[in-house]
């Protein structure tokens, strides 16, 4: 069965274009490992050893504390410790994070998840340390969860796609641009309550997602680093980038005006309405 199980995730996960899955994955990964480690480790009786190295992942908002654990800016949002936390997060992020992907790539979401977690997390530091009344807090505040990336994510739909529109249970069809500002309004009115540092890093993660969104549209594409950095890592570099420069003469073709016609296209009559050729000139364009 263990056999099964992990042959599912290797399918999953060697799956092309499939960025969004590969962040569920890590972060049900992580969380079930930890969960693991947790149970031996406090049932051998270093429960507190555990706590040490849960500590060292999340992140801090003392900038002292950070000097010595650089690596929490990422750690901190693939990490969960709660079953709950972790369900809402993914659930969250797997429906907006379509939205992206099917309008403007697999790197669109990549970029957005991982933007938003990281001026998420700069926004809570920042934040606790500028104001005043976050004082007393800032020496034993410790941030974990993916939620700063999926405002990110949910924001950047709601600025990309305004009016489409979700099915709730009891509501009926509500636009998620509704959705979106209801979320960030809820962040919005707790920064003074006991998730305060949480709040603060989903406005920050909302705000990167707007700004993404509205970037890319103005024909600049702030996560290109991101992307480049991760392709340093990726196995398949080559052939990356050998179908890279096959499509540049494509995107080269496509100009400013097309994408923002198709991008109007789209906030008017939705996706369904493009062409299969609308369809190919956004995808290319969002590889840029």
């Amino acid at each position: 069965m263990a056999n099964f199980i992990i042959e599912d995730f290797k399918n999953a996960w060697n799956k092309e274009n499939n960025g969004l899955i590969k962040i569920i994955l890590i972060n049900v990964i992580v969380f079930v490992s930890m969960s693991i480690l947790e149970v031996f480790i406090t049932l051998s009786g270093f429960g507190e050893l555990f706590n040490l190295f849960l500590n060292k992942l999340m992140l801090p908002a003392s900038l002292k504390v950070f000097i010595f654990q650089p690596w929490s800016l990422i750690t901190y949002f693939f990490l969960h410790m709660n079953f709950m936390h972790i369900l809402w997060n993914m659930l969250f992020l797997y429906w907006f994070g379509k939205i992206i992907h099917e309008n403007i790539g697999n790197n669109a979401v990549i970029s957005l998840y991982i933007i938003g977690g990281i001026i998420g997390g700069l926004s809570y530091m920042a934040l606790f340390n500028i104001i005043p009344y976050y004082d007393n807090r800032v020496s034993e505040s410790l941030m974990l969860g993916a939620s700063a990336g999926v405002f990110s994510v949910v924001v950047g739909s709601a600025t990309l796609l305004p009016n489409y529109t979700f099915y709730l249970l009891f509501l009926g069809p509500v636009r998620i641009k509704y959705i979106s500002l209801f979320y960030v309004l809820l962040s919005f009115f707790d920064v003074t309550g006991s998730n305060a540092g949480g709040e603060i890093a989903h406005l920050g993660g909302a705000l990167m997602g707007y700004l993404y969104i509205r970037q890319l549209q103005n024909g600049v594409n702030m996560g290109k680093g991101i992307i480049d950095i991760l392709n340093i890592f990726n196995k398949n570099k080559k052939e990356v980038i050998s179908k890279e420069e096959k499509t540049n003469e494509i995107k080269n073709d496509i100009s400013q005006d097309e994408i923002d016609k198709i991008l109007d296209k789209i906030s008017d009559s939705g996706y369904k309405s493009l062409s299969n050729n609308e369809k190919e000139k956004l995808f290319n364009a969002s590889k840029k």
